[in-house]
């Protein structure tokens, strides 16, 4: 009987540990960021997190009534990271066919156009055949560089892969490469929107691809449906009461 008695609330106390888990309100939503890509994610002078994703999760966490912690990284797709749950989420990152094969992802925050920029007399297309033979420069560990290597060079284009823009710029400007692959925003702030870049410009159409994805997301693991219904949840409210056109309308996405 003592056995018995032993068992039951033994039970009991597990199911009200159960319960009281699944009650408990999130606190707070961990968001893994590189601070390396303005004006996405980037640090100011004083070292304060900017940029848009930047804005767009506090945002979400704001919705959600949860403190946002931002998380450094050095790479973007860490994915080891998120499964070992040093982080709840990366913010801000292209939702391609192999990444879902690891992770799940939110709905696209927003949408991104893949450009080629090179000189304007260079006369170089966003094709295999334009490009072989030529240096094309793209930011380590994006979707991007998957697509250069696994599109472009087994066909003869050299692709050369760059931790930081400013650095590829560089390299561009130096003519070290010959053109570079990029979204077109970060590519605008970097490059086409200052002095330095007035003889380069985006060359023939928009690169559009399943392998680059078609918007930019939150990464999840794939066992956190919850988290992705309230971050969805959330920035479905932001588009509704105004916020989020208010946060992307200065990042000027629809730009040509």
């Amino acid at each position: 009987m003592a056995l018995i008695h032993l068992c039951v609330m033994l039970a009991l106390s597990l199911a009200v540990d159960a319960v009281a888990g699944i009650d408990q309100p999130r606190r707070e939503i961990r968001f893994a960021v590189v601070a390396q890509f303005s004006p996405f994610q980037s640090r100011n002078p004083q070292g304060q997190l900017i940029g848009l994703n930047i804005e767009l999760g506090n945002a979400l966490c704001q919705q959600l009534n949860v403190r946002c912690t931002w998380v450094d990284q050095v790479l973007v797709e860490n994915f080891e990271g998120l499964e070992a749950r040093q982080f709840d989420a990366i913010m801000g990152i292209a939702s391609t066919p192999q990444r879902r094969r690891r992770v799940s992802f939110t709905d696209n925050l927003y949408p991104f156009t893949t450009r080629l920029v090179a000189l304007r007399t260079s006369g170089l297309l966003p094709t295999p055949t334009s490009l072989k033979g030529k240096r094309v420069g793209v930011l380590l560990g994006s979707n991007r560089e998957a697509f250069a290597w696994s599109q472009w060079g087994p066909k003869g284009v050299i692709i050369r892969s760059f931790w930081l823009n400013d650095e590829l710029v560089r390299s561009l400007l130096a003519g070290e490469i010959d053109a570079t692959l990029q979204g077109t925003v970060e590519i605008r702030n970097a490059l086409l929107d200052t002095a330095a870049g007035q003889d380069y410009d985006f060359l023939g159409p928009a690169v559009s691809t399943e392998l680059l994805g078609d918007g930019v997301a939150i990464a999840l693991r794939s066992t956190d449906t919850g988290l992705r219904t309230e971050l969805n949840r959330a920035l479905e409210q932001l588009m509704h009461n105004g916020e989020y056109q208010r946060i992307l309308a200065p990042y000027r996405l629809d730009a040509p």
